[in-house]
C-alpha cells in the first residue's frame, strides 16, 4: 500500500483476535464479501451472516483471518495480489 501512497484509516493487530460475532458483523455490513485461500477466490453478497460466509472468514483458530481490508461495502479476507489491486487503485 506505501508504495502506491494508500495509507490504512485504521489499523487493528492480529492480537485483537476478532472471532465469530464480528466476522458476522463485517459479512452483515458489507455489500460484498471477497475471500481469498491461496489462488481460490469466493465471492459471497453481504447484507447477510450466514454460516458459509462467516465459516469462510474464520481460519483454523476461529479468528477472523488476515490480512482483512474493509473498503467502502466490500470486505476482502486474505489475501490475493489481483483483488488488492483491483480494490485499492
Amino acid at each position: 500500500m506505501d508504495a502506491n501512497g494508500i495509507e490504512a484509516k485504521e489499523t487493528i493487530l492480529a492480537s485483537a483476535q476478532l472471532g465469530r460475532k464480528d466476522a458476522a458483523a463485517m459479512a452483515k455490513a458489507a455489500g460484498k464479501v471477497i475471500v481469498a485461500k491461496g489462488k481460490k477466490l469466493t465471492e459471497f453478497k453481504g447484507g447477510s451472516a450466514g454460516k458459509d460466509v462467516v465459516d469462510a472468514m474464520l481460519g483454523p483458530t476461529g479468528n477472523l483471518r488476515a490480512p482483512t481490508l474493509r473498503k467502502g461495502k466490500t470486505v476482502i479476507v486474505g489475501f490475493n495480489d489481483e483483488t488488492y489491486t483491483k480494490a485499492l487503485l
